[in-house]
């Protein structure tokens, strides 16, 4: 599964579907100039084989790689053996090539059918997978780098790194288990742990966790030069986990998040990244031969994955699948200290939007401001518009909000202002209160959900509605 590139070894693939009869004409789809194709595939973990679902892309690679200008003007086949809809996640295209069913404007692809996308791609990186019942659990999910000729002509070394949390268990028993707490007389079978008064963390206990489609028992060894520069492009895939990236003692760069390029930021100790978050991460290497761990460790928790980088010559030693201690939760530290390269515009906010979260492990009943999806109330907005979220947690367990079709800015934690990182998915912790605003400039029904799967499946989900 190889994911490394030069600056001069670009590849693209991709995906589609219509525009909307109320919405302004839109040319004609382009002839597509790439493939991606919804499959299944064997993988083996822990020794173990398992049938799951893959996004191949164009000479075997996964998912997408787009040159600098390049358009998204793909064709998605699928060939998985069951219908899907493929999201673009941190794309803000046409609302009808946004890749989901919920709102209306498309339809899951059958199987044996395809789909045209073609819009002008948003720069960064970001990724793609189901949104389509629970088949993001089974891996349906892959990179989507959009290129800029800065990325051209930068000295790096491109490096992919995916993540995934696994479970050989079908997606819907582990839902059926979840919510049976709230049946009565259910007694749920939640994989959890509490930590006393504090947060509560991963309500689903995984099989492994998966570092570009490998453990830590096998990882995947990536060959770098000696002093060379490395352009670590980090997305957390996984459906209910979020992890600490450690680098080591390797000269750390953040440079951005969510695709967003922010103020460069020497990193030192582990960061966190929630489910849906990406991390840009510039390293730099020692002049000498070497083997580099790159580690993420699930939060609450001692188990731990990660691919190894290393130079020619350099000895490999194994690595544990477990830490000597258990990682506490990812929480917002790092959210604090982030200033986006290129933040909104000054302008006043016209519209504010009062978001509360709510839920609890044993009943496992999530809701935005009290409703689940079924009989949500739209968070409406107008074209034109700058737009707040007051985003309040009020249960004891973080949730990653991702809104589709936008960026927003972070611009407050708990009523401290700042000016923060340009993000599609923000990690709220319990009794947390963050303020995002973005400009209203795609007119739609756009979803905002939490981004642990689980969690959406049951209910936190809502839109904004343009009127």
């Amino acid at each position: 599964m190889p994911r490394i590139f030069s600056r001069r070894q670009i590849l693209a693939a991709g995906a589609a579907t219509g525009a909307l009869a109320w919405l302004p004409s839109t040319p004609a789809l382009a002839a597509p100039a790439h493939r991606l194709r919804a499959t299944k595939r064997m993988i083996e973990v822990n020794g173990k084989a398992a049938s799951m679902f893959a996004i191949e892309g164009d000479n075997g690679l996964d998912g997408a790689r787009l040159a600098p200008g390049e358009r998204f003007a793909l064709m998605l086949e699928n060939t998985c053996g069951a219908p899907t809809i493929i999201h673009w996640h941190g794309q803000t295209p046409p609302v009808a090539q946004d890749g989901v069913t919920a709102t209306g404007y498309e339809q899951p692809i059958a199987n044996g059918a395809s789909a045209d996308y073609d819009y002008a791609p948003r720069p960064g990186t970001h990724w793609m997978h189901s949104h389509l019942g629970l088949q993001e659990q089974q891996l349906m999910a892959a990179p989507l780098i959009v290129h800029t000729a800065e990325d051209m002509r930068a000295d790096t070394q491109e490096v992919i790194l995916l993540l995934h949390d696994f479970t050989f268990r079908d997606p819907m028993e582990i839902l059926s288990s979840l919510t049976a707490a709230s049946t009565p007389g259910g007694m749920g079978m939640m994989g959890g742990m509490a930590m006393g008064n504090g947060p509560d963390l991963n309500d689903v206990d995984f099989d492994a966790y998966l570092a570009n489609g490998r453990t830590l028992d096998d990882p995947q060894i990536v060959r770098v030069e000696r002093g060379g520069r490395v352009r670590l492009r980090l997305i957390n895939g996984a459906t209910a986990t979020a992890f600490w990236i450690d680098t080591g003692h390797v000269a750390t760069q953040l440079i951005a998040v969510d695709g967003d390029a922010v103020q460069p930021l020497e990193i030192s100790a582990p960061m966190p990244v929630a489910q849906g978050q990406r991390l840009d991460l510039l390293l730099t290497l020692p002049a000498g031969d070497g083997a580099y761990p790159i580690l993420a460790q699930r939060e609450g928790d001692v188990a731990r994955t990660g691919i190894i980088l290393a130079t020619p010559a350099a000895q490999i030693l194994k690595l544990s699948p477990q830490a000597d201690v258990p990682a506490g939760p990812c929480g917002i530290s790092l959210e604090a200290y982030l200033r986006a390269q290129a933040p909104l515009t000054s302008r006043p906010i016209d519209r504010v939007h009062r978001v509360v979260l709510a839920g609890s492990m044993t009943a496992y009943d999530w809701t935005i401001n009290g409703r689940t999806w079924k009989d949500h109330d739209p968070l409406l907005v107008k074209q034109g518009e700058r737009v707040a979220f007051d985003i309040f947690n009020h249960s004891m367990m973080a949730h990653p909000m991702h809104l589709h079709g936008h960026h927003f800015q972070v611009l407050a934690i708990d009523d401290h202002p700042l000016a923060g990182a340009m993000r599609d998915t923000v990690l709220v912790p319990p009794m947390t209160l963050m303020r995002i605003a973005f400009d209203a400039d795609n007119p739609g029904r756009w979803l905002f959900h939490c981004h642990n799967l689980y969690h959406m499946a049951s209910g936190m989900m809502t839109e904004v509605r343009y009127v």
